[in-house]
């Protein structure tokens, strides 16, 4: 009876212990850092290095609307300011894709593009679809609706 009080003991103890190891190996792989740095950690990175002509994905608040680009293809541009503090001037073609009507500072937005380095934090323009179909195309997302 002895012997099987004690099998029984440790088959807890090692329950005990394995539902223990269990718990901090879940608790270092939620808490791990992720292996992909965020888009904003990224566009901030290629700010940083002068790197560009890549194709990203992201969001940011509206911190300014300035007036189109009627020069050549007609552009609205926006300024959006990343979580890092960040700001990028979104150049958005509106002879291909619609204009975002009413957009207002301080509204989120989310965009697709390529981004292009420049000194006061990059653009981020190709976004909209490729009327060629020779680059996978970008687009903007604000309240709920998809511009491309």
């Amino acid at each position: 009876m002895r012997r099987r009080f004690m099998r029984i003991r440790a088959g807890y103890a090692l329950i005990v212990l394995l539902t223990v190891v269990v718990s901090l190996m879940a608790a270092h792989v939620i808490d791990a850092p992720s292996s992909q740095p965020s888009a904003e950690v990224e566009l901030q990175s290629a700010f940083e290095e002068r790197r560009d002509d890549f194709w990203i994905e992201a969001s940011g608040r509206v911190t300014r609307l300035l007036t189109d680009d009627l020069e050549g293809s007609r552009h609205q541009r926006l300024i959006v300011r990343l979580e890092t503090g960040q700001t990028l001037l979104i150049a958005h073609n509106i002879d291909l894709a619609p204009r975002l009507e009413g957009i207002e500072v301080g509204d989120r937005l989310r965009f697709r593009g390529e981004y292009a380095w420049n000194p006061e934090g990059g653009v981020i323009h190709w976004t909209h679809r490729d009327p060629a179909g020779t680059r996978p195309g970008g687009w903007l997302e604000w309240n709920g609706r998809r511009y491309r």
